[in-house]
């Protein structure tokens, strides 16, 4: 296990360094931890790229820090892990609230950010009314009171079907996270409207979302890719909230794909 401190919290991580400048940072959703992306940055660990994954604040091993909260503070997380670790080019790979932090990062140091993979995300996410009624429900009940709906967005009937044993460790990853960091991250994305911001990426990007996604459906993340100038938006059969849980090898070849057409290949890793 890796930690850091960024002056206000402390973030853990695991990373894999490359052979040059540029680093795949892998950012997570909200109620869960790095290992969401285990499968997929095997394979990209497997091919020579350097990888950096982190639980950001309020989940898995990180610290909470002071609250509220906003997308701004855990972009002044990763750029302070970041630093730490000394990436001068990131691709950052961001899944829900990861992605909205992943466009703000590109915002707050677009020099350093050479693409952006947008998983199950948007520009803005939720209501007002929707965050705050999860806050609460939180609040009175912890995370376990909601935990079925949100499983149920998480992954599709199949999953739930067919792939019991994971489905409940996936249960325990969620009900585990700590309740106040949840908590703050929802306020985090119901503050969050990303509508103008998006317009102004000018990196290659890919906005990729599970065809049985109800959290951030297609035609949301669709109508994001189409902000975006140049977007790339495509879909992920049998794939819920968390392609990279259920379906790890599509999204690994989209996303190298995506690399090699925007020249981000292997061979700028080192």
């Amino acid at each position: 296990m890796e930690f850091c401190s960024t002056g206000q919290l402390t973030l853990h991580f695991d990373y894999q360094k490359p052979c040059g400048n540029m680093v795949l940072a892998f950012i997570n959703s909200l109620g869960t931890d790095f290992r969401i992306w285990d499968a997929v940055t095997t394979r990209f660990r497997a091919a020579g790229f350097g990888v950096l994954r982190y639980d950001k604040r309020g989940h898995g091993l990180s610290g909470l820090g002071a609250v509220p909260q906003s997308i701004d503070d855990h972009v002044s997380d990763l750029a302070g892990l970041l630093d730490y670790i000394g990436a001068e080019e990131v691709i950052a790979v961001g899944l829900s609230i990861g992605g909205l932090i992943a466009q703000s990062l590109y915002v707050r140091r677009p020099k350093a950010v050479r693409a952006l993979i947008l998983c199950d995300t948007a520009h803005r996410i939720g209501t007002t009314r929707s965050w705050n009624a999860r806050i609460d429900a939180v609040n009175a009940g912890g995370i376990a009171a909601i935990a079925d709906d949100i499983l149920e967005k998480w992954f599709t009937p199949s999953f739930h079907g067919k792939r019991a044993e994971e489905l409940d460790g996936y249960r325990a990853m969620l009900t585990r996270q700590s309740p106040d960091g949840y908590a703050a991250s929802c306020a985090a994305l119901r503050d969050a409207d990303h509508t103008e911001l998006v317009t102004r990426i000018a990196v290659p990007s890919l906005c990729l979302v599970g065809d049985q996604d109800y959290s951030t459906p297609p035609d949301l993340v669709k109508s994001m890719a189409e902000l975006i100038p140049g977007a790339r938006f495509e879909i992920i059969k049998d794939a819920g909230h968390i392609p990279c849980v259920e379906q790890p090898d599509d999204v690994f070849a989209r996303i190298a794909a995506f690399l090699e057409t925007n020249a981000l290949g292997k061979d700028r890793y080192g």
